[in-house]
């Protein structure tokens, strides 16, 4: 089940909340009971080794056209 940051905005806490996508949007009340929170843009991290990520997706090749204009892509 995704879980989803909040932040109270009285208190300054920062808490998470697990639910269905479903209600992703439904509001949330912070853990002292405050009703004013908003919902924080997270992040996603992807686990894995860095071997296994670098083989899975070849480097772009090609004059100058990767993702860093050539300079810095393996």
């Amino acid at each position: 089940m995704p879980r989803y940051e909040f932040r109270c905005r009285p208190c300054g806490e920062t808490f998470e909340v697990s639910r269905p996508m479903a209600e992703s949007s439904a509001p949330a009340s912070c853990p002292a009971g405050h009703e004013d929170t908003v919902k924080l843009l997270s992040t996603v991290a992807v686990g894995g080794s860095s071997a296994a990520a670098a083989g899975s997706a070849p480097a772009p090749s090609g004059g100058g056209s990767g993702c860093c204009g050539g300079g810095c892509c393996g």
